[in-house]
């Protein structure tokens, strides 16, 4: 029951993991946070709107309108490369129509978004490791190497889960600082898919736990048999 109980925690902490770090612009429904822009002006009764959805590996613009004496007009979506941290550029703020956003984010900062895999390759390292739970004669030694092996990519998921939120805190607070209420920000899906694989790996380390002083107990019987 506990072999069931762990492997399956950590089968949901490594899915949830490894679809966080396919985020944009792999996955586009998966995002950190996105920044969004409604900016009117009653000149000639323009506007325009548009989002941007940021991802561990990049970002991607979605379609902007802008509207021009009650004419409307589309751009296409697109995205950024895929690579290791992101700064803005012009064409995020071309198409969110607020200037000054070039030291939003600092490339740096994003770099520690790297976690992400990492933490998604421990976790699936201690599904792998737990899956030998399974054997009718499970040794203590395999709960052990579970439970080690399990406790990094929990520290691991949790440092993630806490950089996703500082990142956003800051990401927000400097748009609020730069941008005078013409943009807003809102959480993405994929700090609360963190949030959720560090709790179930925490609790299957609290069944791998509670494995260990079975498999324990079970040893302590055998020998007070024979």
């Amino acid at each position: 029951m506990l072999s069931f109980f762990t492997s399956g925690l950590l089968f949901v902490a490594f899915l949830l993991l490894l679809l966080v770090s396919l985020s944009v612009p792999i996955i586009k429904t998966i995002f950190l946070f996105t920044l969004s822009a409604n900016v009117s002006s009653d000149l000639l009764n323009s506007g325009a709107s548009g989002s941007v959805n940021f991802g561990v590996w990049g970002y991607c613009i979605s379609a902007v309108q802008v509207s021009i004496v009650g004419i409307d007009r589309d751009t296409t979506a697109q995205c950024s490369d895929r690579h290791l941290g992101y700064t803005i550029d012009s064409t995020v703020s071309d198409a969110l129509h607020v200037d000054g956003l070039t030291n939003l984010i600092s490339r740096t900062t994003t770099a520690a978004l790297v976690l992400h895999p990492i933490a998604c390759a421990l976790t699936f390292v201690t599904l792998l490791v737990s899956l030998f739970t399974f054997r009718q004669a499970a040794s203590r030694l395999i709960y052990l190497v579970t439970l080690g092996v399990g406790i990094l990519a929990a520290l691991f998921s949790t440092i993630v889960f806490l950089i996703d939120v500082i990142l956003v805190a800051v990401v927000r607070n400097h748009v609020n600082d730069q941008t005078d209420g013409d943009l807003t920000l809102n959480w993405g899906n994929a700090v609360w898919m963190c949030l959720g694989a560090t709790i179930a790996l925490w609790l299957a380390m609290a069944a791998a736990c509670a494995g260990v002083c079975g498999c324990g107990r079970r040893s302590r019987n055998r020998k007070e048999t024979y």
